[in-house]
């Protein structure tokens, strides 16, 4: 494959890994397995992925100063952002909080154009923009009776905003110094070693699936997530982060439509106007 081609081969499996997860995640969450549990399970899912892509390389890791600081600052930010999610969950109302962290390519934009100096067409950058709204209107969902109060939840959000958008920024810096593989493996690494924190955050007094629905069942959905995260450092390493990061936030998609059959529930007109938005950005980006 043209190497102009092959960042869009692995930003499509992005997308549909994460957007087939994003559809399934739920299961195992409704049926008493709690999302932190949920966190630690994927952290050893992505065992195995970083395995199979460091075979590739004979086990080869790259591991000088320079080298080993931006594999972990692409993987604490990324892991260190899912855990900030979790808590921002707690404490404010999902209907907001989604389409506001939902926007973090905008970081990844801002931060790839000004420091990378990386460019694109007018059509890219129209792409970019109805990438973006589409984004947020995947991510909306209309509110039932919440309440908001407090402060704490839009912390955590900002946060979750900034880590993600800064993560696919450091993604595509490192990928100039080492390979794929070994930012995968240190991403592995950062989730592995946030398992602690994630049981800690785990309220152990709820009822707790630990039927094959539960672990096991998460286990399986969550290597969806490890490959795509797997399939998103190499879209990065042959894309430029400003189309990539905008494509692949638009896996809710690929949710959606599984949403609808098997769950049969139909979007609403905001997700359908997202919907229509995200075909005409991803058909921007494949130009």
């Amino acid at each position: 494959m043209k190497e102009k081609r092959r960042w869009l081969l692995f930003a499509v499996l992005v997308t549909l890994f994460w957007g087939v997860w994003g559809a399934l995640i739920e299961i195992p969450e409704k049926g008493g397995f709690p999302a932190t549990l949920g966190f630690s399970v994927w952290a050893l899912t992505m065992i195995p992925c970083a395995l199979v892509a460091m075979k590739r390389v004979n086990f080869a890791l790259d591991r000088s100063r320079k080298q080993v600081l931006y594999g972990m600052l692409v993987g604490l930010t990324g892991a260190g952002g899912q855990l900030a999610l979790f808590q921002a969950l707690r404490e404010g109302p999902a209907f907001i909080i989604f389409p506001l962290i939902s926007l973090y390519p905008i970081i990844t934009i801002i931060l790839s154009s000004l420091l990378l100096r990386e460019r694109t067409s007018l059509r890219g950058w129209i792409g970019i923009a109805i990438a973006l709204l589409a984004i947020f209107c995947l991510s909306w969902s209309k509110p039932e009776g919440t309440e908001i109060s407090g402060v704490l939840w839009i912390i955590f959000a900002t946060l979750v905003f900034f880590a993600w958008g800064i993560q696919a920024f450091f993604m595509k810096k490192a990928n100039n110094i080492m390979r794929a593989e070994s930012i995968f493996t240190y991403m592995t690494f950062s989730a592995v070693i946030m398992i602690p924190l994630a049981l800690g955050m785990t309220n152990w007094e709820q009822d707790i699936n630990w039927s094959f629905s539960g672990p096991w069942l998460t286990a399986f959905i969550q290597v969806l997530n490890a490959i795509g995260a797997l399939m998103l450092v190499y879209a990065i390493r042959y894309g430029k982060s400003i189309i990539v990061v905008p494509m692949t936030s638009l896996a809710p998609v690929i949710t959606i439509i599984l949403s609808l059959i098997i769950y049969a529930v139909f979007p609403g007109p905001v997700m359908i106007a997202g919907m229509v938005l995200a075909v005409i950005a991803i058909y921007l980006f494949a130009e």
